[in-house]
Formats: C-alpha cells, structure tokens, sequence
C-alpha cells in the first residue's frame, strides 16, 4: 500500500521516526527532501516515460519512490540502511514494480544485471562520501545510464560541471563530460531538507551522449594526472608511461624519453598542468601511450 506520512513535513516525519524507534545515521548521509517543489523538478528533469526502468539510490522513506511509481516508472531501490529498507518494503513491497536491493550500494549494483538494449535511467539524493565514488564507478565500468538526474553537495555539482582551466576541474569532472553531457539545475538551501544540512546541494543532470571509442588508458591516465594536478604533465606522465610498459615487459627507454615519445605522438606540450587538458587531449596521450605499448 502506499505509504500515509507527509513527506512535505519534517515534524510529520520525525514523528514516523520516533514511533518506530527510528534514527537518522549521519554516517550515511541520511537527509529527506521536504520541499515538494524540489522533488518535482527533479522527477520532471528525468522525463521518465511509463514502463522504464530506474535505478534509486538512497530511498529513504520513499518520497522520490512513491513519484518514480507515480510516473509509471519500473523501480529498483538500493537501501543501505535495514530500517529504512524494512519502511520501503511495507510501502511498496505489494507492488510489481518495485524492488529493493539492500546494502551499500558500491558493493550490491555490479550484481544487478540489465538487459543491454534496456534504457536504464538514475535518480538519487547522493551523500557527499559517495557522490563521486559512485558515479565513478558507473563510467568506469561501463554501467551507463540513458538519463541520470541527481542532488549532491554543491561543490560537488561544480566540480561535476567544470570546464578545462576552471577552479573546479577535476578527474572526475572529465569523467563526467566523456560519456554524458552535464547540465546543473537549480541550488537547493539547507532548509529542503530534514535534518538541514549545513550545506547546499544542487540538481545535476546528465544525459548519455554519443559513447566514444576511449582509448583503454584514459581513465588511469586522468587520474594519475591529477593526481599531481600542480606538476606539468611530462613529469607525471613519465612515471605513468614507465609503470604501464613496464607490466608489459623490460623496460629499454629512459622514463624522460618514454613521456617525450608520448607527447611528440599526440602533439601536446609536456609544459602543461593537467587542469588545462580537454577530453579529445586526454584521449590523443593515452591513444599515443596505447599505440607504444601495442608495438613492443
């Protein structure tokens, strides 16, 4: 049956909470959205059509749930914490189109298996300590969403977003833009949310473009790069060329010439930091590193 709380009222709710001995964990990050408006520009941005299948993660009590189903939406929610997921059962548990997998959601989602002509979509108010971890996860594995439309923490939706050169450009920001295209929707105060956090959060959605044919380095090399964000690239490349043909076999070049031979080939300056790089440039250094290592 569909479930009776308020979920517009953080008294209503913290009145269901205490009634069953219930308890918001700050170590999972746990914040209702309360302001209906909000919700709905979020479930609005998916453009869920009847008979879709979406990924939810952290349901908690079932706001955003209850308006996945609404919308004809097939339903699969990832719920870690047992209390919660034992709510979701009696709200939605009677109906078909609802499943719920329990447990984290970093260590469950590679076990639920998709149809590959299956349109998957996302929805999910992420805790900041899983945020990028998880969408992460999701490209790097090859886990891809036609549409995925989720609240972080606003300095994640910024890094989410970020241009080359910008403040805010990251690994994870070319994570995003490789694969979907990131679009910020609207900042949404403390006071949406049950417990209020101290922070803002912001909508981000980010729709499944043309996949590109990446070469088999260019996540490790992005994140080895920025992982010296303030060195030029030629210092950290030398030392990520020589670990990865080194697993190939001996190692004859010098290091220096190895991150020479790399940059000639994809005619990019070894002077450059990271943060400057675009997706296309990213992808012409590991191209040219695959291209060595595939010629001995």
């Amino acid at each position: 049956m569909p479930p009776s709380i308020n979920y517009d009222s953080s008294r209503e709710l913290r009145t269901f909470l205490d009634e069953r001995g219930l308890g918001m964990r700050k170590k999972f990050g746990q914040n209702f959205l309360i302001n209906p408006a909000a919700r709905s520009r979020l479930l609005d941005a998916l453009e869920l059509k009847p008979g879709n299948s979406v990924w939810e993660i952290g349901p908690g009590l079932g706001a955003m749930t209850k308006g996945l189903l609404e919308q004809g939406g097939l339903v699969t929610a990832f719920e870690i914490d047992p209390a919660f997921a034992m709510a979701l059962r009696e709200f939605f548990g009677d109906n078909p189109a609802f499943r719920l997998i329990e447990g984290d959601v970093l260590k469950t989602w590679p076990s639920v298996p998709i149809s590959p002509a299956e349109e998957l979509f996302l929805l999910g108010n992420l805790p900041y300590n899983i945020a990028a971890a998880l969408l992460g996860d999701f490209i790097e594995k090859g886990r891809f969403f036609t549409r995925i439309v989720v609240t972080v923490q606003r300095e994640v939706a910024l890094r989410m977003a970020a241009s080359p050169g910008s403040r805010d450009y990251s690994s994870f920001s070319v994570l995003c833009s490789s694969i979907y295209k990131v679009s910020p929707m609207a900042v949404i105060k403390g006071s949406s949310f049950y417990p209020a956090p101290r922070v803002d959060s912001q909508g981000v959605r980010l729709d499944l473009e043309k996949q590109r044919d990446l070469p088999r380095f260019f996540y490790p090399l992005v994140r080895s790069l920025f992982s010296s964000r303030r060195k030029t690239i030629r210092n950290t490349l030398s030392g990520f060329a020589a670990s990865v043909i080194i697993k190939q076999g001996p190692l004859f070049s010098p290091v220096k010439e190895l991150a020479g031979d790399v940059l000639n080939r994809a005619d990019i300056s070894g002077d450059r930091r990271p943060e400057t790089l675009g997706i296309d440039e990213f992808a012409a250094l590991a191209a040219s590193l695959e291209e060595i290592v595939s010629n001995g």
